[in-house]
């Protein structure tokens, strides 16, 4: 099944939670701290790489599916999370990104990883 936007993987989820009348358990706590878990178990997956092993890791076949999986679950719990509290998130993306482009121009940001305030 190939679903291409927010709202249709946003639907797909509410109607999955709602079958399994998990809604009672979805609370902005307890989906902030599933999502905090997952993002923990993704990166459990590369602890003790640097950064260019990082990349061969992503990459081995034999880890990859557990990888897709745990990102799967990260996405997932954040979908829900905007969900539960009323937030559209295609426009908190698009505001956080209009916010990170002032933060960090072009001119003054290409090829640096400073923090804003550095720039």
């Amino acid at each position: 099944m190939y679903m291409s936007d927010i709202k249709t993987i946003t639907e797909s989820l509410t109607n999955f939670c709602n079958e399994r009348d998990w809604e009672q358990f979805h609370s902005p706590k307890n989906l902030s701290m599933a999502l905090a878990a997952e993002s923990g178990e993704l990166m459990e997956h590369f602890l003790w790489s640097d950064s260019p092993a990082s990349q061969a890791v992503a990459q081995d076949p034999k880890k990859r599916p557990a990888i897709e999986a745990e990102i799967a679950d990260v996405v997932i719990y954040a979908l829900e999370f905007a969900n539960i509290c009323g937030i559209d998130l295609a426009a908190a993306i698009e505001t956080k990104m209009a916010a990170n482009a002032k933060k960090y121009p072009v001119e003054k940001a290409r090829g640096r990883s400073d923090k804003y305030t550095e720039l």
